[in-house]
Parts: C-alpha cells; sequence; structure tokens
C-alpha cells in the first residue's frame, strides 16, 4: 500500500513518467478538456459533479507528489482578479502567478510537454492552474 497522500493510480502514473519541465494543468470544469490539449498528456477525469472536485483539492494532492518550479493562470480580459489565485498563492508560497490571456493558456496548454491535464469539477471560472514540474531535492 502506498504510504503517500496521493493515491490516483492514473495521477501518479502520467507524475511518475513526466519529468523535469513537463507541466500539469488542473483545469476547471469550464476548460475545453478534449480539445485544448497537448498531444502527449493524459486526461483524468476528476469532475464528479459540479463543484467535485475541486481546483484546490487536486492542486494540494498534486503538491504532496511533485516539485512545482513555476506556474501560470489564466485570466479574465477585465475586472476584478479571480479569488481562487490567493488560494493558488497560499499553496504555490515563494511562486509568482504568471498571468496568460486565454488564448495564451490555451497554446500553452497544447504543447508537447503537458504531461497530464486533470479535470475537474471547480466551478469558479478562470481557476485552471498551469504547473511547470522542478527537480526534487532543488
Amino acid at each position: 500500500m502506498l504510504r503517500h497522500p496521493l493515491v490516483h493510480p492514473e495521477m501518479l502514473e502520467a507524475l511518475a513518467t513526466a519529468g523535469h519541465g513537463s507541466r500539469v494543468l488542473v483545469a476547471d470544469a469550464n476548460y475545453p478538456f478534449r480539445t485544448v490539449v497537448g498531444p502527449n498528456a493524459r486526461i483524468v477525469y476528476l469532475n464528479l459533479r459540479p463543484g467535485l472536485v475541486g481546483a484546490e483539492d487536486v492542486l494540494e494532492a498534486l503538491l504532496t507528489a511533485v516539485v512545482v518550479e513555476s506556474a501560470a493562470v489564466m485570466v479574465p480580459g477585465e475586472g476584478p482578479e479571480p479569488e481562487i489565485f490567493a488560494s493558488f498563492r497560499r499553496l504555490l508560497p515563494g511562486l509568482e502567478l504568471t498571468a496568460l490571456t486565454r488564448q495564451e493558456f490555451y497554446a500553452e496548454a497544447r504543447g508537447e510537454d503537458l504531461a497530464l491535464l486533470v479535470a475537474t469539477g471547480e466551478q469558479r471560472v478562470f481557476s485552471n492552474v498551469l504547473l511547470t514540474l522542478g527537480v526534487v531535492g532543488a
């Protein structure tokens, strides 16, 4: 048995085969999971119903298994910053969230370096975070 907080087999396999510089996308329920994804990505569907499983829960679990060197978020064209960004900052202390427009974010998510996309049931808009994996021990 695993003694690790992250126990989802498909997520663990995708992370185990990823490496430094690989990317992981935690996507909200509004994200186009099938059409805006890199060709090498494994898609894991955790969107059981609206609100379950939330983006914060997925990010928190992922962070028990990987080192993150950078993070990017999709920002709205105008208006206030999405409230979930504060949670992302809390969970990713010391990392600046790189702000990308919708199209910039989609272009990054379509990259060959995307190893894993986790589809969540997160209902808050713009609750997507694109992580770049770092080096263990760094």
